[in-house]
Protein backbone atom coordinates (compact mmCIF):
# COMPACT_ATOMS: atom_id res chain seq x y z
CA UNK A 1 0.00 0.00 0.00
CA UNK A 2 1.35 3.65 -0.82
CA UNK A 3 1.03 5.32 2.51
CA UNK A 4 2.12 8.90 0.69
CA UNK A 5 -0.84 8.83 -1.59
CA UNK A 6 -3.80 8.37 1.51
CA UNK A 7 -1.54 11.61 2.12
CA UNK A 8 -3.48 13.59 -0.53
CA UNK A 9 -6.80 12.96 1.49
CA UNK A 10 -5.98 14.13 4.40
CA UNK A 11 -8.57 16.56 5.07
CA UNK A 12 -7.76 18.45 8.82
CA UNK A 13 -3.59 19.11 9.20
CA UNK A 14 -1.84 20.46 11.68
CA UNK A 15 1.21 22.11 10.24
CA UNK A 16 3.66 22.89 12.70
CA UNK A 17 6.94 25.36 12.17
CA UNK A 18 9.68 26.23 14.28
CA UNK A 19 11.68 29.35 14.88
CA UNK A 20 14.56 28.27 13.21
CA UNK A 21 12.39 27.65 10.23
CA UNK A 22 10.97 31.13 10.68
CA UNK A 23 14.35 33.45 10.88
CA UNK A 24 17.56 34.30 9.18
CA UNK A 25 20.33 32.07 10.66
CA UNK A 26 22.69 35.34 10.56
CA UNK A 27 20.72 37.74 12.23
CA UNK A 28 17.66 36.00 13.96
CA UNK A 29 15.59 38.25 12.79
CA UNK A 30 11.79 36.82 10.84
CA UNK A 31 12.32 35.80 7.41
CA UNK A 32 9.55 37.62 5.73
CA UNK A 33 9.69 35.73 2.04
CA UNK A 34 9.32 32.59 4.14
CA UNK A 35 6.05 33.95 5.94
CA UNK A 36 4.94 35.19 2.34
CA UNK A 37 5.03 31.01 1.02
CA UNK A 38 3.97 30.02 4.16
CA UNK A 39 0.51 32.10 4.14
CA UNK A 40 0.33 31.24 0.41
CA UNK A 41 0.41 27.68 0.47
CA UNK A 42 -1.77 27.31 3.85
CA UNK A 43 -4.48 29.72 2.43
CA UNK A 44 -4.38 27.20 -1.16
CA UNK A 45 -5.32 23.83 1.34
CA UNK A 46 -7.79 26.03 2.64
CA UNK A 47 -8.98 26.74 -0.76
CA UNK A 48 -8.80 22.76 -1.25
CA UNK A 49 -11.24 22.71 1.49
CA UNK A 50 -9.13 21.34 3.57
CA UNK A 51 -9.10 22.52 7.81
CA UNK A 52 -5.73 24.06 8.98
CA UNK A 53 -4.09 24.97 11.96
CA UNK A 54 -0.82 26.36 11.89
CA UNK A 55 1.45 25.95 15.05
CA UNK A 56 3.95 28.75 14.92
CA UNK A 57 7.11 29.52 16.79
CA UNK A 58 8.87 32.89 17.07
CA UNK A 59 7.49 35.53 19.24
CA UNK A 60 10.46 35.24 21.99
CA UNK A 61 13.06 35.47 18.91
CA UNK A 62 10.70 38.55 17.47
CA UNK A 63 10.74 40.14 20.72
CA UNK A 64 14.60 39.63 20.53
CA UNK A 65 15.09 41.05 17.15
CA UNK A 66 12.82 43.81 18.16
CA UNK A 67 14.23 44.62 21.18
CA UNK A 68 17.61 44.72 20.06
CA UNK A 69 18.58 41.93 21.55
CA UNK A 70 22.09 39.68 20.02
CA UNK A 71 20.67 36.58 21.95
CA UNK A 72 17.82 34.64 23.42
CA UNK A 73 17.85 35.48 26.99
CA UNK A 74 18.92 33.02 29.44
CA UNK A 75 16.45 33.74 32.70
CA UNK A 76 12.32 33.30 32.55
CA UNK A 77 11.28 36.02 32.80
CA UNK A 78 13.54 37.63 29.71
CA UNK A 79 11.95 35.10 27.36
CA UNK A 80 8.57 35.90 28.71
CA UNK A 81 9.08 39.26 28.46
CA UNK A 82 9.93 39.14 25.13
CA UNK A 83 7.85 36.69 24.09
CA UNK A 84 4.45 39.69 25.44
CA UNK A 85 6.65 41.75 22.83
CA UNK A 86 7.34 39.59 20.18
CA UNK A 87 3.95 37.86 19.80
CA UNK A 88 1.90 41.01 19.13
CA UNK A 89 4.35 41.66 15.95
CA UNK A 90 4.35 37.96 14.88
CA UNK A 91 0.45 37.95 14.94
CA UNK A 92 0.16 41.21 12.98
CA UNK A 93 2.80 40.04 10.15
CA UNK A 94 0.87 36.35 10.16
CA UNK A 95 -2.34 38.63 9.37
CA UNK A 96 -1.21 40.15 6.16
CA UNK A 97 0.64 38.03 4.79
CA UNK A 98 -3.04 35.60 5.10
CA UNK A 99 -5.00 39.18 4.07
CA UNK A 100 -3.12 38.88 0.79
CA UNK A 101 -5.17 35.85 -0.37
CA UNK A 102 -8.30 37.04 1.97
CA UNK A 103 -7.49 34.24 4.49
CA UNK A 104 -8.83 35.18 7.98
CA UNK A 105 -6.95 34.02 10.90
CA UNK A 106 -7.52 33.70 14.58
CA UNK A 107 -4.54 34.06 17.79
CA UNK A 108 -4.99 30.95 19.89
CA UNK A 109 -2.34 31.13 23.14
CA UNK A 110 -2.36 27.88 25.12
CA UNK A 111 -0.81 26.67 27.91
CA UNK A 112 -0.83 23.10 28.81
CA UNK A 113 -3.66 23.52 31.23
CA UNK A 114 -5.99 24.27 28.03
CA UNK A 115 -5.08 20.75 26.82
CA UNK A 116 -4.70 19.07 29.95
CA UNK A 117 -7.62 19.99 32.24
CA UNK A 118 -10.89 18.25 31.51
CA UNK A 119 -12.76 21.48 31.65
CA UNK A 120 -10.25 23.74 29.66
CA UNK A 121 -10.04 20.52 26.70
CA UNK A 122 -13.51 20.93 25.65
CA UNK A 123 -13.53 24.54 25.55
CA UNK A 124 -10.62 24.34 23.96
CA UNK A 125 -11.76 21.81 21.49
CA UNK A 126 -14.88 23.78 20.85
CA UNK A 127 -13.39 26.66 20.28
CA UNK A 128 -11.13 25.39 17.37
CA UNK A 129 -14.02 23.42 16.14
CA UNK A 130 -16.05 27.25 15.80
CA UNK A 131 -13.08 28.90 13.91
CA UNK A 132 -12.76 25.80 11.40
CA UNK A 133 -16.27 26.33 10.59
CA UNK A 134 -15.95 29.88 9.99
CA UNK A 135 -13.10 28.73 7.75
CA UNK A 136 -10.24 30.68 9.66
CA UNK A 137 -7.02 29.68 10.37
CA UNK A 138 -6.31 29.67 13.83
CA UNK A 139 -2.53 30.27 14.55
CA UNK A 140 -1.52 28.33 17.78
CA UNK A 141 1.61 29.47 19.89
CA UNK A 142 2.37 28.94 23.72
CA UNK A 143 1.66 31.48 26.34
CA UNK A 144 4.91 31.96 26.51
CA UNK A 145 4.28 35.24 28.56
CA UNK A 146 2.51 33.62 31.47
CA UNK A 147 3.58 29.77 30.87
CA UNK A 148 5.51 28.65 34.08
CA UNK A 149 6.54 25.01 35.67
CA UNK A 150 2.76 24.42 37.27
CA UNK A 151 2.92 22.05 39.96
CA UNK A 152 -0.32 20.14 38.28
CA UNK A 153 0.53 20.24 34.66
CA UNK A 154 3.77 22.01 33.61
CA UNK A 155 4.49 23.51 30.23
CA UNK A 156 4.48 22.47 26.85
CA UNK A 157 8.78 22.91 27.13
CA UNK A 158 8.77 23.23 23.32
CA UNK A 159 6.00 23.57 20.80
CA UNK A 160 6.89 20.25 19.01
CA UNK A 161 5.19 18.75 21.67
CA UNK A 162 2.36 21.21 21.67
CA UNK A 163 1.57 20.76 18.10
CA UNK A 164 1.16 17.07 18.66
CA UNK A 165 -1.22 17.89 21.79
CA UNK A 166 -3.20 20.07 19.51
CA UNK A 167 -3.18 17.33 16.47
CA UNK A 168 -4.52 14.91 19.54
CA UNK A 169 -7.30 17.76 20.13
CA UNK A 170 -8.62 18.73 17.61
CA UNK A 171 -8.39 15.17 16.00
CA UNK A 172 -6.17 16.10 13.26
CA UNK A 173 -5.42 13.56 10.73
CA UNK A 174 -1.80 14.23 9.48
CA UNK A 175 1.02 16.64 11.52
CA UNK A 176 3.08 18.46 9.09
CA UNK A 177 6.16 19.23 11.59
CA UNK A 178 8.51 21.46 9.85
CA UNK A 179 12.30 21.15 10.87
CA UNK A 180 15.76 22.58 10.49
CA UNK A 181 16.70 18.84 9.10
CA UNK A 182 15.13 16.80 6.51
CA UNK A 183 13.81 14.03 8.57
CA UNK A 184 14.64 11.57 10.80
CA UNK A 185 18.29 9.60 10.58
CA UNK A 186 19.61 6.49 11.88
CA UNK A 187 22.63 8.83 13.01
CA UNK A 188 23.40 12.10 13.36
CA UNK A 189 24.08 13.27 9.01
CA UNK A 190 26.46 16.09 9.83
CA UNK A 191 28.88 13.68 11.80
CA UNK A 192 28.34 10.12 10.44
CA UNK A 193 28.48 10.01 6.38
CA UNK A 194 27.04 7.02 6.37
CA UNK A 195 23.93 7.53 8.23
CA UNK A 196 20.74 6.19 6.57
CA UNK A 197 17.43 8.52 5.90
CA UNK A 198 14.56 6.97 7.23
CA UNK A 199 11.55 7.45 4.89
CA UNK A 200 8.62 5.82 6.86
CA UNK A 201 8.34 4.84 10.57
CA UNK A 202 6.27 2.05 10.84
CA UNK A 203 6.09 1.83 14.93
CA UNK A 204 8.60 3.98 17.18
CA UNK A 205 10.85 1.33 19.54
CA UNK A 206 13.81 1.74 21.73
CA UNK A 207 16.19 1.62 18.64
CA UNK A 208 14.62 4.03 17.21
CA UNK A 209 14.85 6.45 19.73
CA UNK A 210 17.99 6.59 20.17
CA UNK A 211 18.81 8.06 16.88
CA UNK A 212 17.15 10.93 18.29
CA UNK A 213 19.84 12.35 19.66
CA UNK A 214 21.29 16.15 19.88
CA UNK A 215 19.91 19.55 20.61
CA UNK A 216 18.24 22.33 18.39
CA UNK A 217 19.53 25.31 16.64
CA UNK A 218 20.49 28.56 18.70
CA UNK A 219 16.91 30.36 18.31
CA UNK A 220 14.92 27.05 18.65
CA UNK A 221 14.16 25.05 21.60
CA UNK A 222 13.39 21.47 20.20
CA UNK A 223 15.78 18.53 18.86
CA UNK A 224 14.64 15.48 17.29
CA UNK A 225 14.24 13.90 20.92
CA UNK A 226 11.00 16.14 21.15
CA UNK A 227 9.92 15.32 17.72
CA UNK A 228 9.75 11.28 18.52
CA UNK A 229 8.05 12.35 21.41
CA UNK A 230 5.29 14.56 19.38
CA UNK A 231 5.09 11.88 17.30
CA UNK A 232 4.15 9.50 19.86
CA UNK A 233 1.16 11.40 21.30
CA UNK A 234 -0.04 12.59 17.52
CA UNK A 235 0.52 8.70 15.89
CA UNK A 236 -1.18 7.29 19.03
CA UNK A 237 -4.18 9.72 18.75
CA UNK A 238 -4.69 8.05 14.98
CA UNK A 239 -3.03 10.87 13.46
CA UNK A 240 0.37 10.71 10.72
CA UNK A 241 3.20 12.32 11.16
CA UNK A 242 5.87 13.82 8.94
CA UNK A 243 8.73 15.74 9.90
CA UNK A 244 10.08 17.69 6.67
CA UNK A 245 13.21 20.72 6.10
CA UNK A 246 11.62 24.14 7.24
CA UNK A 247 14.15 25.73 4.73
CA UNK A 248 11.46 24.70 1.76
CA UNK A 249 8.23 25.94 2.68
CA UNK A 250 7.08 24.14 -0.43
CA UNK A 251 7.63 20.91 0.75
CA UNK A 252 4.18 21.24 2.36
CA UNK A 253 2.59 21.24 -0.58
CA UNK A 254 4.40 18.20 -1.87
CA UNK A 255 3.74 16.09 1.08
CA UNK A 256 0.04 16.85 0.28
CA UNK A 257 0.79 15.71 -3.28
CA UNK A 258 1.38 12.31 -1.62
CA UNK A 259 5.64 12.83 -2.97
CA UNK A 260 7.82 11.09 -0.75
CA UNK A 261 9.61 13.91 1.09
CA UNK A 262 10.53 14.05 4.94
CA UNK A 263 9.87 10.72 7.24
CA UNK A 264 6.77 9.55 8.12
CA UNK A 265 5.40 7.97 11.15
CA UNK A 266 2.58 6.17 10.69
CA UNK A 267 -0.68 6.49 13.05
CA UNK A 268 -1.01 3.48 15.19
CA UNK A 269 -4.07 2.34 12.96
CA UNK A 270 -1.90 2.42 9.44
CA UNK A 271 0.54 1.03 10.58
CA UNK A 272 2.14 -2.77 8.94
CA UNK A 273 3.74 -5.73 9.59
CA UNK A 274 7.34 -5.36 8.61
CA UNK A 275 10.10 -2.82 9.56
CA UNK A 276 10.62 0.99 9.64
CA UNK A 277 11.39 1.83 5.50
CA UNK A 278 15.59 3.05 5.59
CA UNK A 279 17.09 4.71 2.57
CA UNK A 280 20.41 3.42 1.33
CA UNK A 281 23.85 4.59 2.67
CA UNK A 282 24.69 8.29 1.87
CA UNK A 283 21.35 8.70 0.84
CA UNK A 284 21.29 11.54 2.95
CA UNK A 285 23.83 13.31 1.20
CA UNK A 286 22.18 12.73 -2.00
CA UNK A 287 18.76 13.74 -0.78
CA UNK A 288 20.50 17.03 0.45
CA UNK A 289 21.81 18.34 -2.63
CA UNK A 290 18.72 17.22 -4.31
CA UNK A 291 16.73 19.55 -1.81
CA UNK A 292 18.99 22.30 -2.40
CA UNK A 293 18.84 22.52 -6.08
CA UNK A 294 15.08 22.16 -5.46
CA UNK A 295 14.80 25.30 -3.65
CA UNK A 296 17.32 27.28 -5.77
CA UNK A 297 15.56 26.31 -8.59
CA UNK A 298 11.77 27.31 -7.26
CA UNK A 299 13.21 30.50 -5.62
CA UNK A 300 14.64 31.30 -9.27
CA UNK A 301 11.57 30.76 -10.96
CA UNK A 302 9.16 32.12 -8.61
CA UNK A 303 7.04 29.28 -7.98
Amino acid sequence: MNYRERLKDKKRIVIKIGSSSLTHSETGRLNLRKLEVLARELSDLRNQGKDVILVSSGAIATGVAALGMHEKPTELKGKQACAAVGQGRLMMIYEKFFAEYSQLTAQVLLTKESVYSKTCRIHARETFEELLAMNVVPIVNANDAISVDEDSYGNFGDNDTMSADVAALVEADLLIMMSDIEGLYTDDPRTNPAARFVHTVNRIDEELEKMGKGAGSAVGTGGMATKIEAAKIATEAGADMVIANGDNIYAINDIMAGKKVGTLFLAKNHRYDGENELGPERDAHRMERRLKRNIQYRMAVGK
